[in-house]
């Protein structure tokens, strides 16, 4: 599996388990779903991403992306 397949597994991950978390918990997680859409979002325009760093360190395989 490539970073790009990584980083957008578990940013949907996050998004989808910080909205349950909003619903039956408290809504403050939605702060969060924001956090990781904004990271995102500059990602795509700076090319910068944290985990996609990460994961490169770690051995990963770069895709075209990253």
């Amino acid at each position: 599996m490539s970073i790009e397949r990584i980083v957008l597994a578990v940013a949907g991950s996050f998004i989808l388990l910080s909205v349950l978390l909003a619903v039956y918990v408290n809504s403050h997680w939605l702060w969060f779903t924001a956090f990781v859409g904004a990271n995102l979002l500059q990602s795509a325009f700076t090319g910068f991403c944290p985990m996609a760093v990460i994961l490169k360190k770690l051995g990963k395989q770069s895709g075209p992306a990253f």
